[in-house]
């Protein structure tokens, strides 16, 4: 992904809130599988972290993409965002992103 690609969806997931959140129990199944769907129907998801947890956000994003097969777009505090293309989404001009509607 070029630098350009992700500054703009830098700039679209500025408006998104924290689909996932990562609980005391840290990166578990549950949280890869419900990650996993979020990318699947919206490509573009933000992930927060506990005050608590046990990992960086830095890490838990790097595990997270590394487990869902996805790109982290940036990592801001204790909010990541993730990115994953899916070719079963419409896309071109003229429809919004999966992660607008």
């Amino acid at each position: 992904m070029t630098g350009k690609e992700r500054a703009a969806l830098r700039a679209q997931a500025h408006h998104l809130s924290a689909t996932v959140h990562v609980g005391q129990h840290g990166l578990t199944r549950a949280l890869v599988n419900s990650l996993d769907d979020a990318l699947r129907t919206h490509e573009l998801v933000k992930v927060q972290l506990v005050k608590n947890a046990d990992v960086t956000a830095k890490q838990a994003a790097g595990e997270l993409a590394e487990a869902v097969k996805a790109e982290v777009i940036q990592v801001i505090g204790r909010t990541t965002t993730l990115y994953r293309y899916n070719h079963d989404l419409e896309h071109g001009s003229g429809v919004a992103p999966a992660w607008i509607k």
